[in-house]
């Protein structure tokens, strides 16, 4: 049989459509081996043409279907099963498990990656998405992801770090070579849904040096707390009131400021006195018993009606991002009237003066959720802790009142090391 023609196609149309018997029509010559067939078939009120990839195959015939005719086109059905099928035939693969051969864009990979982070129920994928798409604009969104260099990808970090933004170069990198790692590994992951295989053999970013890190070392000291403290409770200038509030939460918990500013009336526990998160940043699901004075301080607060307890003052359907809490902090000590703070250096701050106030080290710890490696911790011990945490609180909260009730010492803010 020779090659198939769109005429020819459409006769058969005609035909099954006048005797309502089915037809297939095969594209060349391919017997014994596989090849592309036109399955044509009568349904109650059209005729029904499907492109299918047929398989001989110990001594049985597969089929798996390329799309409907004339949706797809003859041309195109030709090169989809040259693309898809005809390598795997040849070797004699089963066509049930070929897949789209087409290998990725610059934009395939990073939004599968993106998309993998969301599945994941990972909080950082609206950040990576939003870096992703500035660098997928630069290097060409719809070029080879394999075609990338290294050298392109510092060219896309210079820019940044020169315009005085070396962390954000850094986030940079991080995000290409995190999108990059992941599609090596994606090519051989039958986990992985992505419609794309992205034949990468090198990661364009992995040979980029990092940024040093900077280990923070500051923490507020008792009179410093007090006098941070003093100052959200009776701000000189207009701030918004959630913002203040959400502050006051991270000194007194100790916890994460992207927990504490996502903050949903679901999460808390006014019984209980329990903030309760099912998923946190390590991927584990977090409970940790406040002090009074905390549960005193939410219980006064009135979520909104989007449920949230520090919601953002420009769209109140969504809270208060991390970064617009840390502005909000930086105007403030850059105008002397807090001191020199961030907001991890709270989740520091807390560490060190709830260990001056009796709280064991492995205690603190598992308030603040850090990731405990000893093999105990990670494959046997299923304890909850909840009553060493409670009295661990307790201590705290006795610690932190006898501390503000203290008469803040004034003294100029301490520079940041």
């Amino acid at each position: 049989m020779g090659s198939l023609t769109d005429g020819a196609i459409r006769r058969s149309i005609k035909d099954v459509e006048l005797t309502g018997k089915q037809k297939s029509l095969a594209d060349g010559e391919g017997r014994g081996v596989g090849r592309l067939v036109l399955v044509v078939r009568p349904m109650p009120k059209r005729v029904l043409a499907e492109w299918m990839a047929q398989q001989w195959r110990d001594g049985k015939r597969i089929k798996a279907k390329l799309g409907d005719y004339p949706s797809m086109s003859l041309a195109a059905a030709r090169e989809v099963f040259k693309r898809d099928f005809a390598d795997a035939i040849q070797k004699g693969r089963s066509i049930k498990i070929a897949t789209d051969a087409r290998p990725g864009t610059v934009a395939d990979l990073f939004e599968a990656y993106v998309a993998s982070l969301k599945e994941a129920g990972k909080p950082s994928w609206k950040e990576t998405e939003k870096g992703l798409n500035k660098v997928a604009d630069t290097l060409g969104r719809n070029r080879l992801a394999r075609e990338i260099e290294p050298d392109e990808v510092t060219e896309v970090l210079r820019p940044i770090f020169e315009r005085g933004a070396p962390a954000m170069a850094d986030h940079v990198r991080c995000y290409i070579r995190a999108a990059y790692s992941w599609g090596m590994k994606s090519e051989h992951d039958y986990r992985n849904t992505s419609p794309r295989r992205f034949r990468l053999v090198y990661n364009p970013a992995a040979g980029i040096p990092t940024e040093p890190k900077v280990v923070g070392s500051r923490w507020l000291d008792e009179d410093e707390f007090v006098q941070l403290w003093r100052w959200l409770e009776c701000p000189d200038v207009p701030v918004h009131p959630p913002y203040l509030r959400a502050v006051q939460i991270l000194m007194l918990t100790g916890q994460r400021v992207e927990e504490i500013a996502r903050l949903h009336k679901d999460q808390w526990d006014s019984r209980e006195r329990i903030l309760d998160w099912s998923k946190t940043k390590n991927s584990k699901p977090h409970a940790v018993p406040v002090p009074s004075l905390a549960a005193e301080l939410l219980d006064s607060i009135r979520p909104n009606e989007h449920g949230w307890f520090f919601p953002s003052a420009k769209d109140p359907s969504k809270p208060v991002s991390h970064g617009t809490l840390y502005a909000f902090m930086w105007r403030q000590r850059d105008r002397g009237v807090i001191p020199v703070v961030t907001n991890r250096d709270l989740r520091r701050t807390w560490k060190t003066l709830s260990g001056k106030a009796g709280v064991p080290k492995e205690i603190r710890d598992r308030i603040q959720n850090h990731a405990l490696q000893d093999v105990s911790s990670k494959s046997y011990d299923r304890w909850n802790y909840m009553p060493e945490k409670r009295a661990g609180m307790a201590r705290w909260d006795k610690f932190a009142r006898a501390m503000l009730a203290k008469k803040p010492v004034r003294r100029p803010a301490k520079q940041a090391a």
